[in-house]
């Protein structure tokens, strides 16, 4: 079915007739943008993806040098040192009100400190760039906002009021009231008072956020990270999370973008059971081309915290993106915590519990949600290093474990993505969280340009360490992205992986393990692996 039917059949579904008017008053602004962006053409066969791509993912403002603008002191940073990975996700570059970026108040601006939209395509012509669409919910004082609560007829039922229905079902992400009061006015606020959520019962609002995300792509954006999409669509007796007209929402945007810019890639930001979380890639055709797999972090930690990979290897042999079109965004760390509701079904409660305990013996924190009138844990909250190593580990042994699991994270089929501070291993920043009283702080800091050149040039410092063992990493292993991997038969302790020519051995116990290879690996030791040890044969 063409992009123009299927945008009709989806809008029509959540919109009825109306959806219908709606799809034919986009068709000319949708032909008239792929008219005026050529290279935003695509392959129609497979998802465009090669051989050694890899995303950093990172703050805007990551790296900081005074008087310059944080885009163009980033940039250069990773030109210098992490070139090798093809492209990069910025977290959110507007003007914001709260959750570092994630209460939008301008989609359309980006901020000063940063350089603007200008400094955002330079990145765009160096890296092939993902952009953070926060399209459930915008800031409280956002523009939308503020001129829907002014009258202005253009943002009438822009956001959404409390509907007055029986919300007992709805699956919160968070233990803050589901309402909050503003100018008088009970306005639904999924993840805190400041980030209101859109009303997609009005399309008005669709139309709203396509122009948005055509907007991103017409500044360089190739990637589109739809975030915390589950939740868009709200309904009366629903839990208001993964109802039909949120996949169907999905789809229409899909298919709008596979007529004005079909190299432009949908990426679904789930943190849910892993079940729920791959539903987005939907036929493999129609919904989004990748799916952050949100199950691995929290399984990878998991076979290191009991030395038994067993979960984490049957999980893995099952794994598998439902066509050519589609692919895995495989991370380890990101900007939030491990998120735990993706090891729902995969792994006992008590297991679960264990990960919790253990967050907090390496001095992390633990973010919890509300299910009805109980607290349950959400996600931990600390840098994957610290979750992988407790407290005075000798540092040899921590960078075993801190490579070994990014070899995991390369085994497995799919787009690699690393985050800032797992490309350096650094620690919690207490000083933050304690400062902020907010838990995500612990792996968010933010860098002054001076004090990671004085730690890289010192070769015996373990961001110097973490970054040159990475960068071996992820230059030995320039695997196709759409290759599919096979689980092979090893002992509990390892994990071990065929991929596209090579076979990949990492040890998750505190002792050493018989390969059943010959010879020097590539990469890592062998055939005797110790403690924490890797291999990569080819």
């Amino acid at each position: 079915m063409p992009p123009e039917s299927r945008l009709e059949q989806e809008l029509a579904f959540v919109y009825g007739e109306e959806g219908r008017r709606l799809a034919a008053a986009l068709l000319p602004e949708l032909r008239a943008f792929a008219a005026g962006h050529p290279d935003l053409e695509g392959p129609t066969d497979r998802l465009d993806l090669g051989p050694g791509d890899a995303m950093l993912i990172a703050y805007p403002d990551q790296v900081r040098a005074g008087g310059r603008p944080h885009l163009a002191t980033l940039r250069d940073w990773i030109r210098e040192h992490a070139g090798w990975l093809s492209a990069l996700h910025l977290l959110p570059i507007h003007p914001y009100s709260s959750d570092d970026g994630f209460a939008v108040i301008d989609y359309y601006a980006v901020r000063e400190d940063l350089g603007g939209w200008e400094e955002v395509e330079r990145m765009a012509r160096e890296r092939r760039l993902m952009l953070d669409a926060v399209i459930n919910h915008a800031s409280a004082q956002s523009r939308w906002f503020r001129a829907m609560l002014a009258g202005d007829p253009a943002y009438r039922g822009f956001f959404l009021e409390d509907p007055g229905w029986d919300t007992q079902g709805v699956v919160r992400p968070r233990t803050t009231p589901l309402f909050t009061e503003i100018a008088g006015r009970r306005f639904w606020t999924t993840f805190g008072p400041d980030q209101v959520d859109l009303d997609y019962r009005n399309p008005r609002v669709f139309r709203a956020v396509l122009r948005v995300l055509l907007f991103f792509l017409d500044r360089g954006a190739e990637f589109l990270r739809l975030d915390a999409v589950g939740f868009l669509w709200k309904a009366p007796g629903c839990p208001s999370i993964h109802e039909p007209e949120t996949h169907a929402l999905v789809r229409a945007f899909r298919a709008a973008l596979d007529l004005a810019a079909p190299r432009a890639k949908l990426v679904t930001e789930t943190n849910v059971p892993h079940a729920e979380n791959v539903a987005y890639f939907g036929d493999g055709y129609h919904e989004a081309q990748l799916v952050y797999n949100f199950a691995l972090p929290p399984l990878v930690l998991h076979a290191y915290a009991t030395g038994d990979a067993t979960h984490l290897s049957a999980w893995a042999a099952g794994l598998r993106p439902p066509s050519p079109r589609t692919a895995f965004l495989n991370f380890l760390a990101s900007h939030d915590g491990i998120g735990l509701r993706p090891l729902e079904g995969l792994l006992p409660e008590a297991e679960v519990a264990r990960l919790v305990e253990r967050a907090r013996a390496h001095g992390g924190e633990v973010s919890y949600r509300r299910s009805g009138d109980r607290e349950l844990p959400y996600e931990l909250n600390l840098t994957w290093w610290d979750a992988l190593n407790p407290p005075g580990e000798d540092e040899a042994v921590g960078l075993r474990r801190h490579l070994g699991s990014h070899l995991i994270l390369l085994a497995l089929a799919g787009l690699p993505a690393v985050y800032f501070h797992a490309l350096l291993g650094t620690p919690s920043w207490h000083r933050g969280y304690r400062e902020s009283g907010i838990k995500r702080r612990l792996n968010r800091r933010k860098f002054a340009l001076q004090e990671l050149k004085t730690a890289l040039t010192n070769p015996g410092h373990r961001y110097a360490r973490v970054l040159a063992g990475m960068k071996a990493l992820f230059t030995a292993v320039r695997a196709d992205p759409l290759a599919g991997h096979r689980v092979l038969e090893a002992d509990p302790r390892v994990f071990a992986v065929e991929r596209d020519g090579h076979r990949f051995y990492v040890n998750v116990a505190p002792t050493p393990v018989q390969l059943p290879e010959r010879g020097t690996p590539r990469l890592g030791e062998g055939p005797v692996l110790p403690p924490y040890g890797f291999a990569l044969y080819r």
